[in-house]
Order: structure tokens, then C-alpha cells, then sequence
């Protein structure tokens, strides 16, 4: 068993949690929402019943070619939803791609005197990336679109949307892997999606794993493909202080002509078979229905053990 707690993290600014009476934004910073007018409203009516207030992005339903509207239209949304301080958070009706060509068009200034809850997950991590990096919280959490999926297969997901939004405090209780490696630390919780994060090296919204436990899922890639992504992050350092690695949902694996010849769970154990960190794999969140809410920047503990292993989030 591992036991440490590596490096004291500057602790990051937490947006104030939301209140009955609030006003969030639905966007959509990234792919297209053809034909999903109708769950995008029940997206809006779920967060209606729970007091709050929704509005939508002017151009959310807008189309250009994959994007919801074009760069310049995607950013507009984003910096008027950043900038209005009636909204108090920003909830991705969807990913897919495209985040990454908004992300410099936009000013963060008045964002940083009054941070908002910037909330999504996939594509969405270029947003996590870079706002982490301007110290301010962020939730990986389910989209607007997420409500297509069946009622009953979503219950935890929605479920822990709500705790998180509303400042209840996280932490969750899982069956462990036979993969797991074992331990126990503490550090601020970061990470995303794999493809997002690989694609983020060396800008200025790639993230700093130092002392920190980093949170990584996927879905639709070759064992070939995360390979190579696992080992650009190797290469770029992020696992050489890393306090520890928590691996959700890889989701979808496509076949290969060759063949791999391994367990996508052996895959990352042998990236990361020379340091010295906890592993939990089978972590319920990224692309599967059951998507648990997290906070990236916030301090976790992460108890890695034989029969159950656990995530606890800092109040």
C-alpha cells in the first residue's frame, strides 16, 4: 500500500455554489446540436425543477458545417454568458469538438473578479485544462444532452449533478479492480478527457500534474491510439509527480486489425509501471450513462484498496 500526501497545493477559487432563484446558460461551445431541440429543453426543464433559472445561448442552435456556429459565434455565447454576472453558471448542452478554437478568443476578466461554475465533460475538458490553469474550479459533469439517455441509467449521474451544483459534498464508494494499485494520497483533483489533454501539451492550458491526482476517460480510439496519447503524457512529465491517476470509463475501444494483445487495464499499468502512484481503474464517469460529477481543482482523497476503493472530495 501506498501512503503519502505529495506537494501542498495552492488551493484554487470555488465559484459560489448555485441557489433556487439562480440563472445558469445552456451552450454549446462545440459540436453541432442538429435535431436536439427537444432535449435540449428537457435539459433546461430538469434544471428549472430544481429552482433554478435557464437561459440559452443565442446561437446554441445555430450550424456550420460539425459546429454549433461558427467560431466567432460559439465565443459570443461564451464571453456573454462569462461576463453577464446574473449567470451564475455554464452548462455544455454538448461536446464533440471544438472548444479548443474558442478558448483564445475570449476574455477572462471579468470572469476571474466573479467565477461561475464552468460545467461539461469530453470535449469540455479544454475548458477544465485552461481554467484550471487560471486558478478556478471547474465540475466535469453530464451535458444537456446526456438526458436522451434512459431514465433509470441516469439516475446517479443526475443525482450527483445536483450535489455538486449545489455545494452538497462529494464522495463516492466503488467496487475495486483487480488491476488496482493500492494506496492512499491526497491532492487536487485534474484531468479530462485523454484525447483533449494529449492535444493540450505544450500551450498554455496544459495541465501541471505536480503533486496532483489526475483523472483520465475516453471513448471511440484504437488500444493503439490511447497508447500513444498515454505515452505523449508520459513523455511531457505528467506522470513523473504525479500523486496518483484514476481512470474512468474508456468507452467503445475499436477494433484493430492487429491486435493489441493486452487488457486495456494492463495498457496503462505498463505506461505507468515504473512510479510510485495509487491507480483505480473502472472509476464511474466519462462517456457511459452512469457519469459521476467531479470537481477539478478541488483536494481529494483517494483510498485505492483490495475490495472497495473510494474518492472523497474537501468540503
Amino acid at each position: 500500500m501506498i501512503f503519502s500526501t505529495i506537494y501542498a497545493q495552492e488551493k484554487l477559487i470555488t465559484p459560489p455554489y448555485l441557489q433556487p432563484g439562480d440563472t445558469i446558460a445552456i451552450l454549446a461551445p462545440a459540436g453541432i446540436l442538429k435535431n436536439r431541440e427537444a432535449t435540449i429543453y428537457r435539459a433546461k426543464k430538469l434544471a428549472e425543477s430544481w429552482g433554478l433559472k435557464v437561459i440559452l445561448g443565442k446561437h446554441i442552435f445555430n450550424q456550420n458545417s460539425h459546429f454549433a456556429g461558427t467560431d466567432n459565434e460559439r465565443a459570443e455565447d461564451f464571453q456573454n454568458a462569462l461576463d453577464n454576472p446574473n449567470i451564475k453558471a455554464i452548462w455544455s448542452g454538448r461536446g464533440g469538438y471544438g472548444s479548443v478554437r474558442v478558448l483564445d478568443k475570449l476574455d477572462y476578466t471579468t470572469f476571474l473578479k466573479q467565477p461561475k461554475w464552468i460545467i461539461g465533460y469530453s470535449d469540455i475538458t479544454a475548458f477544465h485544462s485552461h481554467i484550471h490553469n487560471l486558478g478556478v474550479e471547474t465540475m466535469h459533469a453530464m451535458m444537456g444532452t446526456s438526458v436522451d439517455e434512459k431514465p433509470e441509467s441516469i439516475i446517479e449521474t443526475v443525482a450527483s449533478f445536483k450535489i455538486a451544483i449545489f455545494g452538497k459534498q462529494l464522495k463516492y464508494t466503488v467496487p475495486s479492480s483487480n488491476y488496482n494499485k493500492k494506496g492512499v494520497v491526497s491532492g487536487q483533483l485534474v484531468g479530462g478527457n485523454l484525447a483533449l489533454l494529449s492535444s493540450m501539451l505544450g500551450s498554455n492550458s496544459q495541465t501541471d500534474t505536480k503533486g496532483k491526482i489526475l483523472f483520465i476517460e475516453e471513448i471511440g480510439e484504437y488500444k493503439y491510439s490511447i497508447d500513444r496519447m498515454l505515452q505523449s503524457l508520459k513523455r511531457a512529465g505528467y506522470f513523473d509527480n504525479c500523486a496518483g491517476l484514476i481512470i474512468g470509463d474508456i468507452s467503445r475501444i475499436k477494433n484493430n486489425s492487429t491486435k493489441w494483445g493486452s487488457s486495456i487495464e494492463q495498457l496503462v499499468l505498463d505506461v505507468v509501471k515504473e512510479y510510485d502512484f495509487p491507480v483505480m481503474f473502472d472509476f464511474p464517469a466519462g462517456h457511459e450513462p452512469d457519469n459521476r460529477a467531479l470537481i477539478f481543482g478541488r483536494n481529494i482523497q483517494l483510498t485505492v484498496g483490495s475490495g472497495k476503493s473510494s474518492v472523497v472530495f474537501e468540503e
